[in-house]
């Protein structure tokens, strides 16, 4: 710089050349961070809003409880979306007492469909009929009253094991459709 210019820069604004520097490197820095900071998009958060543990969840009409559903961790999306990430258990009650229990080491709820999934080694028991299903998906429809599944499924009663592809049965699997019927073969106690 010359001795010109510092002696105008001292002698007006008592500036030394130095921290004219040093003072002219932070105002482009600043500059440039700030015309950084315009290109970066905020990141949107898509985890879980709450996470719930040892949850259960119990529906009842006229003071009567119909099911409960209970599940190690619930965890709360911000669309609505509920993921049962330790597994999930849904009991079904008829005059008071069990009738049927869903059991499975995944669940989800989609709020847009109002639909269950239980993945992951589900099985379903019919206590008064004394029957399991045992399928890898099945989708339980609360509204329709009714679980389906177009996976492999085997089902076993005391006198035979039924299998096939794809079922569609009520919910508490009292009544049953195999869609694919692979096969059927007796006990012997």
């Amino acid at each position: 710089m010359s001795n010109q210019i510092q002696v105008l820069l001292v002698k007006y604004w008592g500036i030394k050349a130095p921290l004219l520097w040093v003072f002219l490197l932070g105002v482009v820095m600043c500059w440039g961070c700030k015309k950084a900071d315009e290109n970066i998009k905020p990141i949107e958060y898509k985890g879980p809003t709450s996470e719930t543990y040892n949850q259960v969840t119990i529906y009842s009409d006229s003071a009567q409880m119909k099911l409960k559903l209970s599940a190690p961790v619930e965890q709360q999306l911000q669309n609505g979306d509920i993921i049962y990430s330790k597994g999930m258990y849904i009991t079904f009650y008829e005059e008071g007492k069990p009738t049927t229990i869903i059991t499975a080491k995944f669940g989800r709820y989609d709020k847009v469909k109002d639909q269950y999934v239980a993945r992951n080694d589900v099985v379903v028991k019919n206590i008064v009929k004394n029957e399991q299903l045992n399928t890898e998906e099945l989708f339980w429809e609360r509204q329709k009253q009714s679980i389906f599944t177009d996976k492999f499924v085997r089902i076993t009663s005391t006198e035979e094991v039924v299998t096939g592809v794809g079922l569609t049965a009520k919910q508490d699997f009292s009544d049953y459709t195999l869609k694919q019927f692979s096969g059927s073969f007796l006990l012997k106690q």
